[in-house]
């Protein structure tokens, strides 16, 4: 009710509204409609975001890094980088695509990117110890602690690496 009276104020945000609660409801169907509606309407990074978040949710790497490419493509914010490398690292799949994108990201890092600069590092890493490359995955972890000695996520990626 309240999406439809938000979707008559704004388009994008009604949409956006109804995407979240079908997936809420666990109608991925009807909510990636609605998603893709809101993307088609307004194109914002928060519509892309929103996708994005929905395709991982759904174990959907694959549609996921096409929806970023797509975002990088319309928007060319060096964020979107990360993200691929972020969806390649968890997902263990298109490794070298991933790797590309992070270098890219460290390349370009800013501030404004959102992401510090460390988790870059922490993503090269995660991607070398799916390739199995102890060595190069201990370098970018390493960095990682360098860069932020308290990184927790880091320290367990460590002792992973190690037990390769």
């Amino acid at each position: 009710h309240y999406a439809n009276e938000l979707q008559n104020l704004s388009k994008v945000d009604g949409y956006l509204a109804k995407g979240y609660i079908y997936e809420y409801d666990k109608e991925p169907e009807q909510a990636e409609k609605y998603y893709k509606l809101a993307l088609n309407t307004g194109g914002s990074v928060t519509c892309f975001e929103k996708l994005t978040n929905f395709y991982e949710k759904q174990n959907k790497p694959q549609k996921a890094i096409e929806n970023i490419e797509h975002a990088y493509q319309k928007h060319n914010r060096n964020a979107m980088h990360y993200q691929i490398g972020k969806v390649c690292a968890d997902y263990n799949i298109q490794l070298e695509k991933g790797e590309k994108c992070l270098h890219a990201y460290i390349k370009n890092h800013s501030v404004k990117d959102g992401v510090p600069i460390e988790w870059a590092y922490f993503r090269l890493a995660q991607i070398h110890k799916n390739k199995l490359d102890k060595t190069a995955a201990l370098k970018w972890i390493d960095k990682a602690l360098a860069t932020r000695a308290n990184f927790k996520q880091a320290k367990e990626e460590k002792a992973k690496i190690l037990k390769l």
